[in-house]
């Protein structure tokens, strides 16, 4: 007896259904594990779809550059970001900024590090985030290069954290989102 395959004319068989797209693979190059005063995140860094980026952010961390910066705008349900002041809010200096480079089809949603920069998109330098939740606004415009592997519950614990208003001294504007205690990052090293 033949199945029910067997009665179809060759044009019904023809109008299968569509394979459903997979989504793109992203190919982690690099590890690192950031250590901060609220615990250790795991991060895989995709050189392959972002050398210059990743070649940028492990630059700064082979120098030991992030130990003692801290996370000075954390946002809940949006971010936490770091990588450019110290605890007193001293601005860090940092190397030249480098191209924007995007992924296509990573999108910012919980976990995905990126790289920070003001309004021009040629001007990231040593500051990144790590995205507390969705955050679609930042899709097509921020350099996503990585994803937290493991430690999520770390940034969901410092994208909790009291923030408020804080300023360097008289000569600098005053920034919002500045956790009240800080969050320190104790080390970043390549795994």
């Amino acid at each position: 007896m033949a199945g029910p395959q067997a009665n179809l004319s060759a044009p019904e068989a023809d109008k299968s259904p569509s394979p459903i797209p997979l989504p793109p693979k992203y190919e982690v190059t690099q590890r690192v594990q950031l250590d901060t005063s609220l615990g250790t995140v795991v991060i895989g860094l995709y050189g392959k779809q972002a050398p210059a980026t990743v070649a940028n952010f492990l630059q700064y961390v082979d120098e030991g550059f992030y130990k003692g910066k801290i996370f000075h705008r954390v946002i809940p349900g949006f971010v936490i970001q770091g990588g450019g002041f110290d605890e007193n809010l001293g601005r860090a200096q940092t190397r030249e900024p480098i191209a924007l480079e995007l992924i296509p089809g990573l999108k910012h949603e919980p976990g995905i590090l990126s790289m920070a920069r003001t309004s021009v998109p040629k001007s990231a330098t040593s500051q990144f985030f790590i995205c507390a939740a969705e955050a679609p606004q930042l899709n097509g415009g921020y350099c996503a290069f990585g994803k937290v592997e493991s430690g999520m519950e770390v940034v969901e614990k410092i994208s909790m954290v009291p923030t408020g208003k804080r300023q360097a001294d008289e000569k600098e504007p005053p920034m919002d989102d500045v956790p009240l205690e800080p969050v320190v990052i104790l080390s970043v090293r390549r795994l």
